[in-house]
């Protein structure tokens, strides 16, 4: 079963004539390329990442020249522009958000710590994969009675995928607030990028965030996963079509990243691609356990 897998792949598309769609995305001040940045065509499920040198490359057709593509980036100013104007100059430039972080909280005479949404690595049934566009996969933590509270830990659980021959994988971690009137993630809490591995050996990867002093909002806090499209996470599938039922061979992107159902109806997904948050719900069988991604958060009362 592979829930995100099967909702990014419901549209495909048919590629005719395709070009070469190549270049390199850089820092407006600094000229200093950017690792990492997301490229999607917008109204498609086609997009890519950059590499560690700020450089993406990717196969389209060439009517999708006439689209436009949202380029997004921890960081930085999101940008919409038309895909033939990219093409031609193979350059992008951009241009760092104003960030304004709150009043720093250091947190003194802590209390008792506590985890939410505790796994065991038995309790994963499926996972969340992607294959046509990067996505961020987010999971929604309530502060309940919107005490003082801390984010000290983050624990990620993933499924290993036969097909993926190399031993480890990267992805971005992501720290939203919450949007008060649609209750979708917000602005980034933390400025810095943080880039974790799954590895291959290990079914889970745990971050310490104590030192980023991190004070949970009343309303609660989105922690995401973020897929980067790059060539150290690619891999093929071969599978069958979910429409047609024949046989294809598809591009993937790793980590698998793991699920479980969950009866605990305060938790809340949302997935980022195209310039938007959608909700995304999977209902169990008896519809009374909702599909969330594995994460866990380890809090400390301040």
């Amino acid at each position: 079963m592979r829930i995100l897998s099967f909702f990014l792949c419901i549209c495909s598309i048919s590629f005719g004539q395709n070009i070469d769609f190549d270049g390199v995305v850089i820092d407006t001040k600094t000229k200093q390329p950017i690792p990492y940045v997301n490229l999607s065509f917008l109204n498609t499920l086609v997009g890519t990442s950059t590499n560690e040198e700020g450089k993406f490359s990717l196969e389209i057709p060439k009517t999708y020249l006439t689209k436009e593509i949202h380029v997004s980036s921890l960081g930085y100013k999101d940008t919409v522009l038309l895909a033939s104007s990219l093409f031609k100059t193979k350059r992008l430039k951009m241009q760092e958000a104003t960030f304004e972080l709150k009043e720093v909280v250091v947190a003194k005479n802590l209390g008792k710590s506590q985890v939410l949404n505790p796994i065991s690595s038995y309790s994963i049934t499926s996972g969340f994969d992607s294959s046509s566009t990067p996505w961020v996969l987010a999971l929604y933590f309530p502060n309940i009675g919107a005490g003082k509270k801390f984010l000290e830990k983050v624990t990620i659980f993933f499924r290993q995928k036969n097909e993926f021959s190399r031993d480890r994988a990267k992805f971005r971690l992501r720290l939203y607030g919450v949007n008060p009137d649609t209750k979708k993630p917000a602005h980034d809490l933390v400025k810095k990028s943080i880039i974790l591995e799954a590895v291959e050996s290990f079914d889970y990867t745990s971050i310490d965030l104590s030192s980023l002093k991190l004070k949970i909002p009343e309303e609660g806090i989105y922690i995401g996963l973020e897929w980067l499209f790059i060539p150290y996470n690619w891999y093929k599938k071969d599978e069958k079509d979910q429409l047609t039922n024949k046989q294809r061979i598809e591009d993937r992107f790793a980590p698998t990243f793991g699920g479980l159902y969950t009866k605990n109806q305060n938790f809340k997904v949302m997935i980022y691609g195209m310039g938007e948050w959608r909700e995304f719900m999977v209902k169990s069988k008896g519809n009374n356990q909702n599909f969330i991604p594995a994460i866990s958060a380890k809090v400390v009362k301040g």
